[in-house]
């Protein structure tokens, strides 16, 4: 896709508040750490506009990023072992399955998980939820460029047995591997969502 135009839009705390369900939304899930906020910067080719932090937990919101007048890529806020008190964890579990059961217009989960580290509870009871609601969802593998190639082979057919799936992307946004390839998932997505309205 080529991005004429990436504006940060809005941040919601509250599912009651979010915009009409005017265009279609891919939206971002993972732990707290996995590179959430640098993939999206990359992927659009953008600085700053989802705010990335060393500090884990620092969603805290919904955030909404317009594309080309066309379309939300929706940063959730991260879940797992962020230093954050438990009533804010339980806020942030319920904010994200309301968006998820109730958006219309979500057309794609992209589940991202860090490539070095080995699957939890988190990620296994998360896919679950969503294949028990019929949301549709791919897996990205982040900071892969940090892996030597055999080491990125275990850690692909890791995840994708210990999820269930039958592919992932591997993703850099250091070197901006597997942008391009995201992004042909993203419309493929898209595609598939506005064949099913139509």
């Amino acid at each position: 896709m080529k991005i004429n135009a990436a504006e940060f839009y809005k941040s919601f705390f509250k599912c009651a508040d979010l915009p009409a369900p005017e265009f279609p939304e891919i939206a971002f899930a993972g732990r707290s750490n996995v590179g959430k906020s640098s993939l999206i910067n990359r992927l659009l080719n953008r600085r700053g506009l989802a705010k990335t932090s060393s500090t884990p937990g620092r969603t805290q919101s919904i955030n909404f990023i317009m594309v080309n007048q066309a379309l939300f890529l929706v940063d959730l806020p991260g879940y797992g072992y962020a230093k954050v008190p438990l009533e804010v964890k339980k806020h942030w579990g319920k904010l994200i399955q309301d968006y998820l059961r109730q958006r219309a217009c979500l057309e794609l989960l992209v589940l991202i998980v860090d490539a070095r580290r080995s699957g939890t509870d988190d990620e296994k009871l998360f896919v679950q939820w969503l294949d028990q609601h019929a949301i549709p969802w791919m897996l990205v593998l982040t900071k892969t460029d940090k892996l030597k190639n055999a080491e990125r082979g275990r850690a692909r057919r890791h995840w994708q047995d210990f999820l269930g799936t039958g592919g992932a992307v591997e993703f850099s946004a250091v070197s901006g591997e597997g942008r391009d390839k995201l992004w042909r998932a993203i419309e493929a997505a898209m595609r598939a969502g506005g064949d099913k309205s139509a």
